[in-house]
């Protein structure tokens, strides 16, 4: 009875120390407004500013038509184009040599060739070749151009044969009709796919700097060594340091995914239970990084600009943020595993976008635990030979 009571009285104690040391924190966070600026206002910033500019949705291309022959025909051709929402009409060619200039100039991103036979092949069951001449410098959007004049031609040109089969009254046979059908993202916006992949890029930089700049905060002004001496282990003190920055980044987590439900119609499917555990995971994953990035600094300034190194540019390049993973090489496969943002946005984009349950995203839950555990276990390595060196 005698051992549980002082039991009862060491977690009490060991609380109320965690609680000081948050409530301490607290102070200084609120003078640092500097420090605030950057957790408060950033990851909004960062989600407006990569939400509208990063997008790869490509519409109202720039098309030029240089319609040789002036049909009917050739004129429901075009205005098929420019009815879609896919195609803006720019110029009308007299000559095919302009096409070099407008391309050139960027005036338009592809030119549409229409020969002088156009009808007259059509009506007498002959093959007609439309020419587009597309501008390949950017091989993505070119190829997305490509899809789309393929696709809209081969509409028109069933359009035809069910007509001129009609007149003859045979009736139209397709043999093979394509019905895709679109899932978690039916409007295949740019943005849906990004934002999960956004939030957890923008946490974990704000965690990561965040973190470790208050650790090094007590080196730089000589307090490290008074609490080091003090009755608080080195649990309490990391504890009480983090849960501060925890906090506010679960609250930056609520503000991003408001703001993208507003701005990009982007909501969560799954369980908002199972978001909350998992963005905790991640983000004492990422305090992780941020102690072990404390350890090995020396001054504020080289742990932010090693926070933000090991975490913006790996969270943007090498997560599958923007670039699939399975198309890298296989050693760039392996090096991805340094960023636990390549984890968590499997897992957000499994709970936000396909509401499924945690057996699709298990694995990633077991890695985010391998990566924080390696993490905190190197961090106190280095941390006990620095201590225990002269």
């Amino acid at each position: 009875m005698k051992s549980l009571k002082q039991l009862v009285n060491n977690i009490l104690n060991s609380f109320s120390l965690i609680l000081a040391v948050s409530k301490k924190e607290i102070r200084q966070l609120k003078r640092d407004y500097r420090l605030l600026f950057v957790i408060f206002f950033f990851p909004v910033f960062l989600l407006v500013i990569f939400g509208y500019a990063v997008n790869f949705d490509v519409k109202h291309i720039k098309l030029a038509v240089y319609d040789r022959e002036k049909s009917e025909l050739s004129r429901e051709l075009i205005n098929s184009l420019q009815n879609s929402n896919y195609f803006d009409i720019v110029f009308y060619l007299s000559d095919i040599n302009e096409a070099d200039n407008l391309l050139d100039q960027k005036l338009a991103q592809c030119v549409l060739v229409i020969p002088e036979d156009f009808s007259r092949k059509i009506f007498s069951r002959q093959n007609v070749t439309l020419q587009y001449l597309i501008d390949g410098v950017d091989g993505n959007t070119a190829a997305i151009i490509k899809n789309y004049v393929s696709m809209a031609t081969f509409d028109m040109s069933n359009n035809i044969a069910e007509e001129l089969y009609t007149r003859l009254g045979i009736k139209y046979y397709k043999p093979i009709d394509i019905e895709p059908i679109f899932w978690y993202n039916p409007s295949l916006q740019t943005t849906t796919f990004l934002v999960p992949g956004l939030i957890s890029m923008i946490l974990l930089i704000t965690s990561v700097i965040s973190i470790s700049l208050t650790l090094v905060r007590e080196k730089e002004r000589g307090t490290q060594e008074q609490l080091n001496i003090s009755q608080l282990n080195s649990f309490e003190l990391l504890i009480g340091k983090i849960i501060p920055y925890l906090s506010i980044a679960l609250i930056n987590a609520t503000f991003i995914l408001i703001t993208s439900y507003f701005l990009f119609d982007v909501e969560v499917k799954g369980s908002f239970t199972e978001l909350i555990l998992t963005t905790l995971l991640f983000l004492f994953a990422s305090a992780s990084l941020g102690i072990f990035i404390s350890v090995v600094s020396d001054s504020q300034q080289i742990a932010f600009t090693l926070g933000t190194f090991i975490s913006l540019l790996p969270s943007v390049i090498l997560s599958g943020f923007i670039f699939p993973i399975d198309n890298m090489p296989w050693a760039v496969q392996i090096i991805t595993n340094i960023t636990p943002a390549k984890f968590f946005i499997v897992i957000l984009r499994n709970i936000m976008l396909k509401g499924v349950g945690y057996e699709s995203y298990f694995m990633q839950i077991i890695y985010l635990l391998i990566f924080a555990m390696f993490l905190l276990t190197l961090a106190t390595i280095i941390s006990r030979r620095k201590l225990s060196s002269p």
